[in-house]
């Protein structure tokens, strides 16, 4: 009968796991994002590139007229589902895999190499420091100009920023460091406390691939409709309970009340995204929203530039909150299997 902290985390040792968690925070700090080369979420960017073109071969595609119309009847097309969710399980499964292989093979070294490796190889499945620069990115390109600044946005968010104005960018910019906060630091960091390596990078890989292929209706001239709701659904799972841990702790830092948090998050159109997002509007009191599609805390202000500066400082605390929590509960655990 196999042991359930075995099964869960590849006999990794509590502590060796709460090492390597302060090691990869280090490294993102220190150092940054490795290589694309050598960077496993670009790995798994490629390969669902690659099935992502072979799903679409299969995809019905609507007309041009079609494409550009407001409600477009797609029809129910299992077969691309049924496609693009086996590509979706053979990749997980290989990260699973591969990563729970690598973690196996780590433990069995002495302690000290085997938290310093595990932390390498953590690292890439978490973005903090990246996320913080893009962020600055966008405030700093906004100071030059309005276009410069909805170029810089373009690198950090997927919707259209030609019409924005500099108020909109800047709630943009706002938007995806909550989002994010949740996607690149607080979902992968509580992946990783329940299930190890291998947890960390099944989130990465649902999350990469919710960003891909989870769109409604045509992105980019390519129908996925049905081709991305495996995707799209995968990830809403596995972020469910993060995405409202992130809006606790960002109650918890900026002592917003719960239920102003509950009512605003549900008028985003995601089941998560929405709670991260309404929580840091309230936090700074501004508005935050997405042109035609919802807008958060009405009453609240047009951010500024010191708004952008307020959310990253919001976003730190929560950071160094998510650790500490993090690393209480795996020595927790390593008293209680001892």
């Amino acid at each position: 009968m196999f042991d359930a902290l075995t099964l869960l985390t590849g006999q990794a040792s509590a502590y060796a796991l709460a090492a390597a968690l302060l090691v990869a925070l280090l490294i993102d700090h220190v150092l940054g994002e490795p290589p694309a080369r050598l960077h496993p979420v670009v790995w798994m960017g490629n390969y669902l590139s690659w099935a992502g073109r072979r799903v679409q071969r299969v995809a019905w595609q609507p007309s041009s007229m079609e494409a550009g119309a407001a409600a477009v009847p797609y029809p129910k097309d299992f077969k691309v589902f049924w496609l693009a969710a086996i590509c979706w399980i053979a990749g997980a499964a290989g990260c699973l895999i591969a990563f729970d292989a690598l973690q196996r093979v780590v433990m069995q070294l002495p302690a000290w190499l085997a938290a310093l490796l595990l932390g390498l190889l953590l690292k890439p499945l978490l973005a903090w420091r990246m996320l913080k620069s893009e962020v600055r990115s966008v405030e700093s390109a906004l100071g030059q100009s309005l276009d410069a600044g909805r170029e810089r946005l373009s690198w950090l968010v997927s919707r259209d920023v030609s019409a924005l104005s500099e108020a909109q960018v800047r709630e943009s910019a706002i938007e995806s460091l909550a989002e994010n906060l949740n996607d690149s630091v607080v979902a992968p960091i509580f992946w990783f406390v329940l299930l190890g390596l291998p947890g960390a990078a099944l989130y990465r890989f649902a999350n990469t691939a919710d960003a891909m292929w989870g769109y409604r209706g045509v992105y980019k001239g390519q129908n996925w409709e049905w081709a991305g709701k495996w995707a799209a659904r995968a990830d809403d799972i596995l972020s469910w309970l993060p995405a409202r841990l992130t809006a606790l702790l960002l109650v918890c830092v900026s002592r917003v009340r719960w239920r102003a948090v509950c009512r605003e998050s549900a008028k985003t159109p995601s089941p998560n995204s929405g709670w991260p997002m309404a929580t840091m509007a309230l936090a700074l009191d501004i508005r935050l929203g997405k042109p035609g599609v919802y807008v958060l805390n009405p009453a609240g202000r047009q951010p500024t530039r010191t708004d952008t500066a307020s959310a990253i400082s919001h976003a730190e605390k929560v950071t160094m909150a998510l650790v500490f929590m993090a690393l209480l509960a795996l020595v927790l655990r390593s008293m209680v299997v001892s």
